[in-house]
């Protein structure tokens, strides 16, 4: 089996060394007059995935999942998760050092006012928080009488002594063909938003929307395509890039210059300086805190509002979607092969779920057009598959033995990202496992059937997908459902499937369909398809009606099926698609894969 070149499988940080790197921290603590410090997982973007030099959550507590916060006090130290990763941080970090809270129950701010004392000072670093949750703990902190405090330094960087390099690497422009429009008129349609927010400039802090803006893509963090820059785009004259000119070459360099001066990010403090006396739009929920300082120095006026960009990216076009169709249909014929494989292999006894992961890697990588996988694989088997966020390292690699394995996994391809989960009887599985798979299966076809009004938001249909676990006292902590981006980001707001689904659904948008049901300890079910928002047409319809194209291309397992708890609609949608699959990815297989594939489709 070839060594991975997306991904590892070694764990990247270690909970058994957190206590002398907390020691550490504290002392350095002391030194700054500080009580506390927070420890976020984030960059000054605000990216899902950072860089390896910005992994500091993980470098000092062991905790590796995409989204926490440490605070660090003089005798306690906390770290707050959501409900993906409970399970996950209680095995990774070191509980005697640092205790676990599950952030739906208990937030920082609670902590904040719960455990701060009157005259305490709790520090942060100004980047790596936005200014929007920057203001929820200063209040908090004004609650318990204490102060934030914003540093000029972040100690952990002091103390990182083999912190690793900033990211370098090549930009590359995103071709006309797989972007739909140039740069140059997304530039126009951005102004006029600009203009109609009776604004001067907006500041762009998201390196993703940098780079559906400026049609360019880079490798700057793994799994999604970014560039790390900023950028600044006024209402009249031109726009301002920053990225490090290392990333460009010549030829690049003069196709953005045609659009933008270009500069290096060490320009940021000037490009905000001159905004002075101008009404900016910020995003706050996303921007850093000091981004908003320096404009608000600068003598800015800044009009909070969530950037014009996210929806615009959102509402692909007619290339992006013909692109991430052609995508999901290459990745299904790499998918169907991997499933094939794996029906054989898992009857050995010997596969476990680093040896999966690579093999479904492989075969994406043989369709020859594979840039990256879109995020690490949840290769998960037995208990493993309880959690949601679960990802295999060489210490809890499980063989792969009866009953359930689960595996999640995408593609980034340049016309399109993909995401899909299955979950695969292995053996004989209990009655148990083959309730609960065929409930999450009747809520995923429940969304995949949905039709609904002009205007329905995600929050409206999440409870399409809830409704058969319901009905036995069950549920899942997840969302149902995540925006998708086009060869961008897995996980694209604003537009998602869950309770605070809040952003009207419209035409043009990507969404994942995954319910799933969890036992800890015992097995994990989820099954995903990415989905298309289209028009609907309804005959009668007194109103103007929208459904879901589902874009995923690959067998659903039936062998786990409770055929009982199926409807005569759900075995003909499930049927359906079957047959879809067959004749849109049969073609595409050799001899063999096809007669696994119709086999593995035959009508229930």
């Amino acid at each position: 089996m070839f060594e991975s070149l997306f991904q590892t499988f070694d764990d990247t940080a270690d909970g058994a060394r957190s206590k002398a790197r907390i020691d550490v921290l504290r002392a350095d603590m002391k030194r700054l007059g500080l009580d506390g410090f927070l420890v976020p997982r984030a960059d000054a973007h605000q990216n899902e995935y950072v860089p390896p030099s910005e992994e500091r959550l993980a470098w000092l507590t062991g905790f590796t999942g995409s989204a926490g916060l440490a605070i660090v006090t003089i005798d306690k130290a906390a770290i707050f998760v959501d409900g993906r990763y409970t399970v996950q941080v209680r095995d990774q970090v070191d509980t005697k050092v640092i205790t676990p809270l599950d952030s739906g129950t208990v937030t920082p701010t609670d902590w904040i006012r719960s455990t701060l004392k009157t005259g305490q000072r709790l520090g942060f670093d100004p980047w790596l928080h936005t200014a929007a949750s920057i203001e929820r703990l200063r209040k908090a902190a004004d609650d318990a009488g204490a102060q934030l405090v914003p540093l000029a330094e972040n100690p952990i960087d002091i103390i990182w002594t083999d912190r690793p390099a900033q990211p370098l690497a090549p930009v590359a422009m995103q071709p006309a063909k797989f972007a739909g429009e140039t740069a140059h008129k997304k530039i126009g349609r951005i102004r006029r938003e600009i203009a109609k927010a009776k604004a001067d400039a907006l500041v762009l802090t998201d390196p993703h929307e940098i780079a559906w803006l400026f049609n360019i893509r880079g490798g700057d963090v793994a799994h999604t395509p970014l560039p790390l820059a900023w950028a600044v785009i006024a209402a009249e004259g031109r726009p301002a890039l920053l990225l490090d000119g290392r990333k460009l070459s010549n030829t690049l360099r003069d196709a953005l210059e045609e659009l933008a001066d270009v500069g290096d990010p060490s320009e940021l403090n000037s490009a905000l300086g001159v905004l002075g006396g101008q009404r900016v739009l910020l995003d706050t929920n996303a921007a850093a805190e000091k981004v908003r300082v320096l404009l608000e120095t600068a003598g800015a006026s800044i009009i909070k509002q969530t950037s014009p960009i996210a929806l615009l990216k959102a509402l692909k076009n007619p290339a992006e979607i013909r692109g991430t169709r052609a995508a999901h249909v290459r990745d299904g014929v790499a998918v169907v092969h991997f499933l094939a494989w794996f029906d054989r292999a898992a009857k050995t006894g010997k596969l476990d779920e680093i040896q999966a992961a690579e093999a479904l890697e492989s075969f994406r990588r043989d369709t020859g057009a594979l840039k990256d996988i879109s995020f690490p694989t949840i290769s998960a088997a037995g208990p493993n598959a309880a959690l949601p966020h679960y990802r295999v390292t060489r210490k809890t690699n499980r063989k792969i033995k009866t009953g359930l394995y689960l595996v999640d996994s995408g593609a980034q391809y340049q016309d399109g990202t993909t995401d899909i989960t299955r979950t695969i009887a292995v053996g004989k599985i209990t009655k148990d496992m083959r309730e609960f798979y065929t409930r999450v299966l009747k809520g995923h076809i429940a969304v995949a059937t949905a039709v609904f009004p002009q205007g329905t938001t995600g929050a409206q249909i999440d409870p399409f997908a809830r409704r058969a676990l319901w009905d036995v006292g069950a549920d899942f902590d997840h969302g149902t459902g995540h925006g998708v981006g086009s060869y961008l980001s897995v996980h694209e707001g604003p537009h998602r499937i869950s309770k605070l689904g809040h952003t009207a659904l419209e035409p043009g948008v990507i969404l994942s369909n995954e319910p799933g049901y969890y036992r800890e300890g015992a097995f994990g079910i989820r099954i995903e398809n990415l989905v298309l928002v289209q028009k609907a047409a309804l005959k009668g319809a007194e109103r103007k009606m929208l459904g879901f194209e589902t874009l995923t291309l690959a067998p659903i397992d039936t062998r786990p099926i409770d055929k009982k708890l199926l409807t005569k609609e759900e075995r003909d949608w499930l049927n359906a698609y079957h047959k879809r699959v067959v004749r849109e990815i049969g073609p595409k297989l050799d001899t063999k894969t096809r007669a696994w594939l119709k086999k593995a489709c035959a009508p229930i």
